[in-house]
């Protein structure tokens, strides 16, 4: 396959000026499958939230391979051998981590495709690239599928201190303007090092590592698990799986081909070939948002009901609690409904719906965040933190959710 040489200057509100030396990786960013991200929300309904959260998967993958490159900068400096093939496939694995997301990302995995995970479909995407490029993303699959000798190179994909939390962190606080979730990733960049093949972050950085955990818990109360957009992705994942439930029993639906071929077959992991794939490429955000405003006026009351509160913001309420909900109340609640609008009690659990929300900025049962003293003992930034809130940072909080209309429907 022919490439182009080319060098590529591209302006991040973040980090400044981002430079693609890289044929290949210019060649990627150039292929449809990556350009597609420019129409994947970041955060999905969030800017029903907070309305500069317009940011794409685009500019987070390009931030993640940013900073992949400094810290791969920063590793070599002190000591570490990469060479430059080994550079390259942390490059374009971080690059690619995300290109398996679909519209509303996580909306996407629970409703149209059944149990397959996006990281599934990024490893799919990459396989199907790596065919155009004659194996050339061969070393940068192994590093992502934690398959490639050097440990600590899948630590930098995928970790409780990887790049893509570094980016996202920063750019999502950017972006929503919640700034308890601005980290210092640059701070942290510099600090990290290698020990037995882990990675490591250097002692006089753990402040930093605090910082970051803290800021994750703020975040996901804050932002990601946020009471309203919490009930907006709710909902979406209602339509679509109801829409998928009219579409299978024969009903005819106005929406795009690709997302026709989703609601009208069963996909999973073991049906997803490359002709999924290829369809799966043509899917973006704007593809359910279209299908939601032509849904509005479909004689479904379901269906239309519940595009309409996408589209015009009109949410349902939503009820946080720390005890499970009683199913009496969920009951009345649905009898409610059934009783003003005619609908099943099947219908009815598409407006009335509960579930749990959990919280965990730091995961003992997942490999730790190692502290490098400076006598090269690894230490567990749980222990080795004089920050006792660090303890509490480690232990799940759930929820309980309860959503339903603030009124008659």
């Amino acid at each position: 396959m022919n490439t182009s040489n080319k060098h590529k200057i591209l302006n991040d509100p973040i980090y400044g000026f981002i430079s693609i030396f890289d044929s290949l990786i210019f060649d990627l960013l150039e292929d449809p499958h990556f350009q597609r991200l420019r129409r994947i929300s970041q955060m999905g309904l969030s800017y029903l939230v907070y309305p500069g959260a317009h940011h794409t998967r685009f500019h987070h993958a390009l931030g993640c391979m940013h900073l992949m490159t400094r810290a791969v900068d920063v590793l070599r400096m002190k000591g570490v051998e990469i060479s430059d093939q080994e550079r390259q496939g942390l490059q374009i694995a971080i690059l690619l981590h995300d290109i398996g997301h679909g519209p509303f990302s996580h909306a996407m995995e629970q409703s149209i495709v059944e149990g397959i995970h996006h990281e599934q479909l990024s490893l799919l995407f990459m396989e199907s690239l790596n065919k155009k490029h004659n194996g050339a993303l061969d070393l940068a699959i192994a590093i992502f599928s934690g398959n490639y000798p050097r440990k600590f190179f899948n630590q930098l994909i995928a970790s409780q201190l990887d790049i893509d939390r570094l980016d996202y962190l920063k750019r999502d606080s950017f972006y929503t303007g919640v700034a308890e979730g601005s980290i210092n990733s640059q701070r942290m960049i510099s600090m990290l090092h290698v020990q037995n093949d882990t990675l490591v972050i250097e002692e006089k950085g753990i402040y930093s590592v605090e910082k970051f955990l803290v800021a994750r818990r703020l975040m996901y109360w804050q932002v990601y698990l946020h009471k309203t957009s919490f009930a907006a992705e709710g909902v979406i994942i209602r339509v679509l799986n109801r829409a998928k439930e009219l579409a299978q029993t024969g009903v005819q639906l106005p929406c795009s081909d690709a997302l026709n071929y989703f609601l009208n077959h069963k996909i999973g992991l073991h049906n997803f070939d490359e002709n999924t794939l290829n369809l799966f490429s043509q899917l973006d955000d704007y593809d359910i948002i279209s299908a939601l405003k032509e849904w509005q006026s479909h004689s479904d009351f379901v269906l239309s009901s519940l595009s309409k509160m996408i589209i015009n913001r009109q949410l349902p309420k939503i009820k946080i609690q720390t005890e499970p909900p009683e199913e009496s109340k969920l009951l009345a609640k649905k009898q409610a409904i059934m009783k003003s609008s005619g609908l099943t009690s099947h219908e009815a659990s598409y407006f009335v719906f509960d579930g749990t929300m959990e919280n965990i900025a730091y995961d003992k049962n997942k490999p730790p965040i190692f502290i490098l003293s400076k006598s090269k003992k690894m230490t567990d930034v749980i222990d080795a933190s004089d920050q006792l809130n660090l303890h509490a940072l480690s232990k799940p909080v759930q929820k309980y959710f309860v959503c339903y209309p603030k009124g008659i429907l």
